[in-house]
């Protein structure tokens, strides 16, 4: 395309449109809201983009022929709701990433799970042999990714934001790994609007494409389209009709056309029943690419899994420290609680998302000690537990609430950062809540 292009945004996302816009010769203008951090201005500088800060020049804004929209800008701004009624032509950065390069792309969505499976698909496919690229929610855009190496492979990690604004991406290998309520402040507390976003993920798919997602999940089931002109590949812990992976305890196996794998899950480091789902898909894509089973299984047993998602911290006077900062939604809290076979005291809170708490019930009655809410709106939280923990305790920062639980805890006891919330009341995001969480526990 050519003429003028504005970038609404100027953290990974839209500072990665802008450098590949730049390259692409395309006349660039960046804005955001706030103040922009000084790696994303030194980059700006350095591709010659003009920017702005501090505010939004609407009229500039309007003069583009293309506006690329960064995942984190509310469609209930201002700004948005102007350029939307003005008719804009507005993508967001996957999409306009794709129309510049012709590599396979494999796109990776869902509730929860998609920074592991992600990683341990990518991590998959190089110890293959494939020139695989990493890009998305997790490590660079897809758009500085596209503007600055040549890959065969993406391996794309996406959200339903950035599902929101394509036109025209497509990926061969598209992976839904579950759909349960999050962002529904964003979809009018509907759940229908928030699983249609993530089923955008194969709107564009053809007949020889893949559709890999999980048969056991009940929203994915609910909501999936009814036509999908991609091969529908199924996984799960039973085994169905329609199964190419299941689980039968300790092994994976995976049948891709009447040829089997498998893989002994006792030989990862990843823990819980979530992540078994997790490899089932990763398996698959693997065996769709056709990948040498035993570098699959190497890989498999070499892989770590991301900071910040059930990581282990410390062991403090016989307590173990969990990170699990990443756990944004309650779902992932499940999965969390769900894994661990020690009295909890579990730190939670931040900015709700309209939680529905009552998932987590029997898992904290069984398993929570206390609670440590941390965060200005705590008010929920006590709602939905008082009557189910022995205390619920309320901490304005990091470090009260590592010295509570630390106070509260006993030997024995595992200490559990997983919010379930949004991070945005009192950190940047949820790997600076994780960090603080892991100082202020190493200086216990």
């Amino acid at each position: 395309m050519t003429g003028k292009v504005a970038i609404l945004g100027a953290k990974e996302s839209g500072t990665g449109a802008a450098v590949l816009a730049v390259r692409k010769g395309l006349t660039v203008f960046v804005s955001d809201s706030g103040k922009i951090e000084e790696k994303y201005r030194k980059i700006l500088l350095g591709e010659n983009a003009a920017f702005e800060e501090g505010g939004h020049s609407l009229e500039r804004i309007m003069d583009s022929d293309l506006i690329i929209k960064s995942p984190g800008i509310p469609e209930k701004s201002p700004l948005m709701k102007s350029l939307r009624d003005a008719g804009k032509r507005i993508v967001s950065e996957i999409e306009f990433a794709s129309w510049y390069t012709d590599a396979m792309l494999i796109g990776i969505t869902g509730s929860n799970g998609k920074t592991t499976t992600t990683m341990l698909t990518w991590e998959t496919l190089r110890h293959a042999g494939l020139n695989a690229g990493l890009a998305g929610n997790v490590g660079q855009s897809f758009a500085y990714a596209v503007a600055s190496g040549e890959f065969s492979h993406y391996v794309l990690e996406i959200s339903n934001f950035q599902l929101d604004d394509i036109e025209t991406f497509r990926p061969h290998i598209a992976v839904l790994l579950n759909i349960t309520p999050d962002h529904l402040d964003s979809y009018g507390y509907d759940i229908s609007r928030y699983a249609a976003s993530k089923f955008r993920i194969t709107a564009n798919q053809k007949k020889e494409d893949y559709f890999i997602f999980c048969h056991e999940d009940p929203l994915t089931i609910e909501y999936m389209p009814k036509q999908l002109s991609a091969k529908k590949l199924g996984f799960g812990f039973e085994k169905k009709n329609d199964s190419v992976a299941w689980y039968d305890h300790p092994t994976i196996n995976v049948n891709m056309e009447q040829e089997n794998f498998s893989f002994d899950y006792e030989q990862m480091r990843l823990q819980g029943r979530h992540n078994i789902y997790n490899t089932m898909a990763a398996a698959i894509v693997a065996r769709v690419l056709e990948l040498k089973k035993e570098s699959i299984r190497e890989s498999f047993a070499d892989f770590r899994n991301v900071e910040h998602r059930l990581e282990k911290v410390a062991m403090v006077g016989g307590i173990e420290f969990i990170n699990d900062s990443k756990a944004t939604n309650v779902n992932s809290v499940w999965y969390a609680l769900e894994c661990i076979d020690k009295p909890i005291v579990w730190i939670a809170g931040g900015v709700d998302k309209g939680n529905d708490y009552s998932l987590l019930t029997p898992l904290v009655e069984k398993k929570v000690k206390c609670i440590i809410a941390l965060g200005k709106d705590v008010l929920k939280i006590h709602k939905a537990f008082r009557e189910k923990v022995d205390m619920i305790a309320n901490a304005g920062s990091m470090d009260e609430a590592v010295k509570l639980s630390y106070h509260v805890a006993n030997k024995g006891d595992c200490v559990l950062l997983s919010p379930a919330c949004a991070s945005f009341d009192l950190f940047e995001n949820y790997e600076d809540r994780g960090r603080q969480f892991k100082t202020h526990v190493r200086n216990l």
